[in-house]
C-alpha cells in the first residue's frame, strides 16, 4: 500500500520521472521543487550545473560515472 499525504498518494521513487545529467552522466530522479520547470532541468546538483556541460558531458573512463574535470587529461 502506498503512502499517502494532504494531496493524496505519494508516488514510489521508482515511479518518478528520470533524466540524464548533462555534466556528470549520471541518472537522477524528478524533485518537488522541479515541478514548475522540470522540462527544463539538465543537471543533477548545483556541483554540477557549476561545473556545466562545457566538457560536453565526457565521463573518465577510469572512474566509471565521474565526469572528467579540465586539466585530467
Amino acid at each position: 500500500m502506498g503512502r499517502r499525504n494532504a494531496n493524496g498518494p505519494v508516488p514510489a521513487k521508482g515511479d518518478l520521472p528520470q533524466k540524464i545529467c548533462a555534466a556528470c552522466g549520471r541518472p537522477f530522479s524528478w524533485r518537488r521543487k522541479w515541478a514548475r520547470d522540470w522540462e527544463s532541468v539538465r543537471f543533477c546538483s548545483d556541483r554540477c550545473r557549476g561545473t556545466g556541460a562545457a566538457d560536453g558531458g565526457k565521463v573518465d573512463k577510469a572512474t566509471p560515472g565521474r565526469a572528467r574535470r579540465p586539466g585530467q587529461g
